[in-house]
């Protein structure tokens, strides 16, 4: 808190006094246009990942002018981030808040406020101030089925307008915290697609909308409703593009893409509903080309065309001026600066004649931005990133930079310390890069493209050798990877081919390539044998296999497999990578579609431990251990990994603790790639159609910090269990554990019962399935491994119990994370069985369902199958006749045979059902 100096009289001075004023107003009152870039950036570090760059823009979105005196600073989007730009200064303040993608933007006249909304099942309008960067109110839910797709403020900035996709215009007084709108009407379908909304910025009672085709006009009257007044229909040739209001007259200017520009004369005694006739409209012919923006400043017409030319005209539609050497491609938007240039002293200047006196930005569909300064006529590129889908992003191992590739070709170097791009080249031959890797030398960067070829550049100038661009594989590059020595690339592509290179000095040379998967390849990743130097090469496939390669005996025209081993029977593996040294064994850790992470000896390929991953709402697809960094000051060893739409650290070593994760929405669209720095401290994450590349600070110490207030020892795992440690589920775990005690001494035995801590391992499987968890056979062998082998490294023995807290932790991970979705189960109905049930639902025979079970998977024998029914109907004979119908449908297998209740989700059985309550007893 701030100090504050009284004077000897006892009395505060005059200046202590302001002090105290200011220290208790708001930020935002106190924010001026200074404030917000006054001082450098510093990422908060209670976040274990802070936004800290954005690469890439929105090209279809507008971008907005914010300041043109003492710096520049302008607005856009970048996927779900709205970023206010200093150009001046090379620094980024990003409005974060939203969820999904930006579907559109607006800024006040005075330039203070801003607004942003996404277009979702949920939307939501953030409202902005532009001075302090804070979000000043909310609108959640506003549009709800589904979301915004325009946004813009009144002249005064006292309202807002909101066009939803639902066909709502929705009026908010958003300055008065209120959360419903103070009007709203519903379009008529016959109006089409209306996509675009402006306020009369002379009258704040009005407002037009537009589509292709149609343009709204409508008006707040007095008697406090909000009515649609006129439409307007299309008179000429080609789409419309979004109108204006006329600066003075009571008009609207309407652009269409044939290069004509319809004058709408509207009066002020105007009915609701009313069509406007040909003779309230003038067209004019302005100019050949398609005119693609329009808009009005200083008494003056201003549109934007196809061409990328900016043309200024008069009130009479007679030509000012005009920039035709922008080099831009079709133009998107156009933005005014608030400042003039010069000041203008003859008093009614502006109201009088045109002037033209205002800097402008301009922005392109080809995500260009140029600044112009109309006084000097000069111009100059402020922006050009990537405006076509990006999934290839590589860091290099050396230096700050990182390699990013889009599918037009454009291949760049970007330092994210100075925030600078190094070099940059288009590859204009193959077109679309879809990965990229350096070695870990950083001499070499290798580009895989979705024709199959394979480039070799120099990491620092991006050159190219043409001997070393290899056209040989058919399908899109899909992974790349280095060996440590630099001495091996290896690539597989979509046609679940692996492709090996060898340096073989002084240039790259073609190995071979090998089919070594029947189903797509997840993962490819090189590593180092134990024993020596050489490198290993692995595979990872949907179809379950883990492949070695045997990389030193691999020659010309000849790729060696060393082995392929099956990891799983259901789940199919995602990614891998190596796990750090933290025992005496070298482990992969294999995570999958199952929210699993899995350790898997490199030598023998046996699951050593089951842990539970993740679980931010999709599976875990690619992973990578960070390096050491300086600011690491616990010595532990972190993971990175991404989801489908987020990124995320992990603490290590694995052990199903869900506090020691973390993980933030980066690519509402999807997460196309990521990479880490070398020295730990960033990840960069691509979001393929969003056209951005993320960089991403790391805090250890906030990752450290929230898997601390997590709790200790099992307490995290407490927050797992249904009801939590007080709960009846851990009570039931406790009856079960001791009752196991008993069983193993003996039901019947009359001697004094001998109490101990843990229950022999041979009681685990029964256990588990008493807790509704039913292993497969290998996953109870796992899970007995698991334990069996946990220090057998350390000390050479076997473990033969378990105690209640490691019982917990390893229930917790390996049953199944969301259980059995009924999903699954009607999945399976539809595969195995035919129709026939009510509705045409599929339906089992009983002998089919039988022959199943017998010969499928692992296969039951006949007695297992009746120590089963038993089981689950609670009876000690019976037939199958009596108590399983000739026909099995889906609801029938669900609560009659399994005794679910109607109404669940997943396939956990009920309580008090024979299936949990008897399986101790009839194993």
């Amino acid at each position: 808190m701030t100090s504050h100096h009284f004077c000897l009289t006892g009395k505060m001075s005059e200046s202590d006094i302001d002090k105290l004023r200011r220290s208790r107003e708001s930020l935002v009152y106190t924010a001026t246009r200074e404030t917000l870039f006054a001082q450098e950036t510093t990422h908060s570090k209670t976040h274990a990942l802070s936004l800290d760059w954005v690469s890439g823009v929105n090209s279809s979105l507008p971008v907005y002018i914010l300041q043109d005196h003492s710096q520049l600073v302008f607005l856009y989007a970048g996927a779900h981030v709205g970023i206010i730009y200093n150009h001046t200064s090379n620094s980024q303040h990003l409005l974060q808040g939203h969820c999904s993608p930006i579907s559109c933007m607006c800024v006040s006249e005075d330039r203070r406020w801003i607004g942003t909304a996404d277009q979702n099942k949920k939307s939501t309008v953030i409202l902005w101030d532009s001075y302090s960067g804070i979000p000043v109110h909310t609108l959640f839910d506003c549009h709800p089925n589904g979301g915004v797709i325009a946004i813009a403020f009144s002249g005064d900035a006292k309202q807002l307008v909101t066009l939803g996709n639902e066909r709502c215009v929705c009026i908010w007084d958003w300055t008065n915290d209120c959360h419903e709108p103070l009007w709203l009407t519903e379009l008529r379908p016959e109006y089409g697609y209306q996509n675009y909304v402006i306020y009369n910025p002379n009258n704040s009672t009005q407002l037009l909308s537009s589509s292709e085709s149609q343009v709204l006009f409508y008006s707040t009257v007095s008697s406090g409703t909000f009515d649609l007044y006129c439409e307007t229909h299309k008179l000429a040739g080609g789409p419309l593009s979004p109108s204006v209001f006329h600066w003075r007259e009571f008009r609207i200017l309407t652009p269409s893409r044939a290069g004509v520009i319809m004058v709408w004369d509207l009066t002020q005694d105007l009915d609701s509903n009313q069509r406007l006739s040909r003779d309230h409209v003038k067209i004019i012919s302005l100019q050949e080309h398609p005119i693609t923006v329009l808009t009005v400043v200083d008494n003056c017409i201003v549109t934007g065309d196809t061409r990328g030319h900016v043309n200024f005209y008069d009130e009479n539609m007679l030509l000012l001026t005009w920039f035709t050497q922008l080099n831009l491609d079709p133009i998107v938007s156009i933005s005014f600066s608030k400042e003039f240039e010069r000041e203008y002293l003859e008093d009614g200047t502006l109201d009088t004649k045109p002037v033209l006196g205002r800097n402008f930005v301009v922005s392109s569909s080809t995500s260009a931005v140029v600044h112009v300064n109309m006084e000097r006529s000069t111009w100059r590129v402020l922006l050009q990133e990537n405006c076509d889908p990006l999934h290839a992003v590589a860091c290099h191992p050396k230096q700050p930079a990182v390699a990013m590739g889009n599918c037009s070709g454009s291949l760049k170097i970007w330092d994210y310390r100075q925030k600078r791009i190094v070099c940059r080249t288009v590859l204009e031959k193959e077109k679309e890069i879809c990965c990229v890797t350096i070695d870990p030398q950083g001499r070499y960067l290798a580009v895989g493209f979705a024709s199959g070829a394979v480039h070799f550049l120099d990491a620092n100038t991006l050159q190219s050798d043409p001997k070393e661009c290899f056209d040989y594989p058919p399908d899109s590059i899909s992974h790349m990877s280095f060996s440590h020595d630099s001495r091996y690339l290896a690539t597989a592509d979509v046609g679940k081919a692996v492709t090996l290179f060898r340096m073989q000095q002084p240039q790259w040379i073609y190995l071979g390539r090998y089919r070594s998967h029947y189903k797509p390849i997840t993962d490819l990743l090189f590593g180092v044998h134990q024993d020596s130097s050489k490198p290993r090469l692995f595979t990872l496939g949907v179809d379950r296999l883990l492949v070695e390669y045997d990389v030193e005996n691999s020659d010309v025209g000849q790729v060696v497999i060393l082995s392929s081993k099956r990891l799983e029977q259901s789940a199919v593996p995602k990614c891998m990578t190596w796990y750090p040294p933290l025992s005496s064994e070298e482990f992969l850790v294999v995570a999958s579609d199952q929210y699993k992470m899995k350790l898997f000896n490199s030598m023998s390929k046996t699951c050593r431990k089951t842990l539970l991953g993740p679980t931010y709402g999709s599976p875990v697809k690619k992973i990578g251990i960070l390096p050491t960094s300086e600011n690491n000051e616990s010595g532990s060893h972190y993971m990175a990994y991404v989801t489908e739409d987020k990124v995320g650290l992990q603490i290590l070593p694995l052990d199903g603790n869900p506090y020691k994760s973390q993980a933030v929405v980066c690519h509402p669209t999807g997460v196309s790639a990521f990479a880490y720095s070398h020295d730990g401290l960033f990840v960069f994450t691509a979001g393929g159609p969003d056209c951005t590349v993320l960089s991403w600070q790391i805090s250890y110490s906030a990752l450290e910090g929230a898997a601390a207030l997590g709790g200790k020892e099992l307490e995290p795992y407490y927050t797992l269990l249904e009801g939590g440690r007080n709960g009846e589920f851990y009570r039931e775990i406790e009856d079960f554990f001791y009752y196991c005690q008993i069983h193993n001494q003996g039901l019947e035995s009359m001697e004094t019962r001998q109490l101990s801590p843990k229950i022999p391992l041979t009681e685990l499987p029964s256990l588990m399935r008493a807790l509704a968890y039913f292993p497969t056979e290998e996953e109870v062998e796992d899970m007995l491994n698991e334990v069996k082998l946990g220090q057998y490294t350390e000390t050479g023995e076997y473990i033969t119990d378990i105690n209640l807290a490691e019982l917990i932790k390893l229930y917790i991970n390996h049953r199944p994370a969301f259980g059995i979705s009924a999903e699954e189960l009607i999945t399976a109905f539809e595969v195995l069985g035919e129709p026939g049930g009510p509705a045409g639902k599929p339906v089992l025979d009983r002998d089919r369902m039988l022959e199943l079970l017998q010969v499928r998977g692992e296969a039951m024998s006949e007695d297992e199958l009746a120590e089963c029914f038993t089981g689950l109907f609670g009876l000690q004979e019976y037939t199958l006749e009596s108590v399983i119908p000739e026909k099995i449908s889906i609801e029938i297998f669900t609560h009659h045979i399994l005794g679910l209740p109607s109404s669940s989700p997943s396939l956990t059985p009920k309580k008090g059902h024979k299936g949990s309550e008897q399986q101790l007893d009839d194993d």
